[in-house]
């Protein structure tokens, strides 16, 4: 007891913060950095979804974050060329569904992930029609079309636009 009364201020500060860190379960934190890139993800692939949309386009980028076969950062993927909406790490962002899009962001920084989702690493607008044929769907949300890359004889596809969202059609 002694010591910690020798400590500055700052250092116990320092110390009492990392025991809580380590009673986060095993999580990483996330930079403040990280915590911009999520926005951008959500605010620009679904700025006029709801929340359930939001945090669908999240857990993608988390399960990408999680892969081998993309950068290993939320700003990593999200920045990576081509993959995410044009801009999506240079435009400005603002607006009032901005507090709606950070505590998406910082729900899914924390571990939240959109239950259907599952190990989904793709999406697309929902009324896109590709011609790949090893795409399973497994939601619709948000105005988007969540899919996992699989053999073709296992896919799905989504359902019409206007159809219930939160369902997938099966071939």
């Amino acid at each position: 007891m002694k010591a910690t009364r020798t400590l500055g201020p700052a250092l116990l500060m320092g110390a009492a913060l990392l025991m809580l860190a380590a009673c986060g379960g095993g999580r990483r934190s996330h930079t403040p950095g990280e915590l911009e890139c999520m926005e951008r993800a959500m605010y620009f692939e679904s700025i006029r979804s709801s929340r359930d949309g939001m945090i669908a386009v999240g857990s993608v980028v988390m399960n990408r974050v999680a892969s081998s076969d993309f950068p290993g950062s939320v700003c990593g993927v999200v920045g990576q060329k081509n993959q995410f909406a044009p801009g999506v790490m240079t435009r400005e962002m603002s607006g009032s569904s901005m507090l709606a899009v950070r505590e998406a962001a910082l729900s899914v920084l924390q571990g939240e992930r959109h239950p259907l989702i599952g190990n989904a690493q793709f999406f697309h607008a929902a009324t896109y029609r590709a011609s790949y044929n090893n795409m399973h769907y497994v939601l619709t949300t948000g105005g988007n079309a969540f899919y996992e890359k699989r053999r073709p004889e296992f896919v799905t596809r989504p359902n019409p636009p206007g159809a219930l969202e939160g369902i997938t059609a099966r071939l």
